[in-house]
């Protein structure tokens, strides 16, 4: 049993029956009354997300894990399938429990989740950052660097990526993998 006071980015804990990831979590003292946890969890069976506020000093049942790194092999439109790096055994698992899944290609290492309990997988992490090359885009503009605005591309893997005006097709870009977002291009 943890409390409160252990909740973490990644904790997954057992809450209504389910096991749950926590995304997001704020401690919150207000000047009137007793503090408490605001918390954002993720169903790893499902992937709803969900708010949830504890009291300060609730008993919580976190959810004993361990991580393995596994190389993402392929997509087969329901499943995603990987492979351990240590025993080259494969799994597979539902898109519900990826974060990002249009951001991973083939190739990629991630680190899974598994519930300690009975081997079941729960969520997949994916690295910071990942480097994609933009498939598609309207023509860079010389010169647009000086605003803000940004253009839709599509990167190899298939997502919908906002970057600024100059990228053009071909550009390899960075992207986090937590928002989905453009941080910069790649230089070859």
């Amino acid at each position: 049993m943890a409390t409160t006071s252990d909740i973490r980015n990644g904790l997954c804990i057992r809450y209504n029956n389910d096991i749950y990831k926590i995304v997001e979590f704020l401690h919150v003292k207000p000047g009137k009354g007793p503090a408490f946890v605001r918390t954002k969890l993720k169903s790893v069976t499902n992937g709803k997300v969900i708010d949830n506020t504890f009291p300060a000093g609730r008993k919580i049942e976190d959810v004993r894990v361990e991580t393995h790194k596994f190389q993402f092999l392929y997509h087969d439109g329901e499943f995603y399938h990987f492979m351990n790096e240590a025993d080259y055994t494969q799994i597979r698992l539902l898109e519900a429990a990826l974060d990002t899944p249009g951001l991973m290609k083939e190739g990629e290492i991630v680190t899974i989740i598994i519930n300690s309990e009975d081997n079941m997988p729960l969520s997949v992490e994916m690295p910071a950052s990942v480097i994609l090359e933009v498939t598609a885009t309207e023509p860079g503009v010389k010169g647009n660097t000086a605003t803000n605005a940004t253009k839709p591309a599509i990167v190899e893997t298939g997502a919908s990526v906002n970057v600024p005006l100059f990228i053009n097709e071909g550009d390899k870009i960075k992207v986090e993998t937590t928002k989905g977002t453009y941080q910069e291009r790649i230089k070859e």
